[in-house]
């Protein structure tokens, strides 16, 4: 998406956005105790991101923008950008490994910061920007392109230790193949709903005995509705009863 307007200077837009490219190396370089800035050393990167950067939010016309909204365009880039999530879980589970020998949680948590670092520094991101937005967390909320990195990486890892019995070529291409599939869907039908909600209501509802309460107001509402239209009702039929009464009286 777009940086919002509230960015205070071009610096500002160019460093978020840096951040939110390269969000996954600068994460796990933390993690690991190690430079954070190493990103900034592939200066072939930083200088293609730089020029998307710069064609997205200051070329003429806005043609760089409009040409990518082109939606086979679109797919073909959204395609791309899950392959490339492929390769930083597993890159990350690997470098992880090597610092730490066969320890599963520091790869699930390396592999999962490098595949979808932009998405968990996004609160530092919006800092840089100026915006404040703690609701947007992704630890209390998370999003599907953050869900589904987690159980990449709970799989890489699980294959890298050899407990899962399927060659790691294979993994890859069938996580990569989901990620593809499911993305093009989404896209195609405009839809925000993770494929995982089902699984999620279910296993929620099962381990945490958590559910769908009904909406307190809608009951208020369909009560006050049924009360006046009974207090109507009831106010009507007595007037009616009222003048057969007087009819009554006057004929008597």
């Amino acid at each position: 998406g777009a940086v919002e307007v509230s960015v205070r200077s071009p610096i500002a837009c160019w460093f978020s956005a840096m951040l939110y490219c390269f969000g996954g190396s600068v994460l796990s370089s933390l993690m690991l105790a190690e430079p954070p800035v190493a990103f900034l050393a592939k200066g072939t990167n930083i200088l293609l991101a730089s020029a998307v950067w710069y064609l997205v939010f200051y070329c003429p016309q806005d043609i760089f923008y409009r040409c990518f909204a082109f939606l086979p365009l679109r797919l073909l880039v959204a395609g791309m950008k899950e392959v490339t999530r492929t390769w930083k879980i597993t890159a990350g589970v690997a470098h992880a490994n090597s610092h730490f020998k066969d320890a599963w949680l520091v790869m699930v948590a390396v592999g999962w910061a490098r595949g979808a670092g932009g998405g968990l520094i996004s609160n530092f991101e919006q800092l840089v920007r100026g915006v404040w937005k703690p609701e947007t967390n992704e630890l209390l909320k998370m999003s599907y392109p953050v869900k589904v990195t987690l159980i990449g990486a709970v799989l890489f890892t699980l294959q890298h230790s050899q407990y899962l019995p399927i060659a790691r070529h294979n993994l890859v291409f069938l996580y990569t193949v989901f990620l593809v599939v499911s993305k093009v869907t989404m896209m195609l039908t405009r839809s925000a709903t993770s494929p995982f909600a089902p699984f999620e209501a279910a296993l929620g509802h099962m381990f945490f005995g958590l559910q769908k309460t009904p909406s307190k107001v809608t009951g208020e509402g369909a009560t006050s509705s049924n009360g006046s239209s009974v207090c109507a009702r009831s106010s009507s039929e007595q007037h009616h009863d009222d003048v057969k009464k007087r009819q009554a009286k006057k004929t008597e």
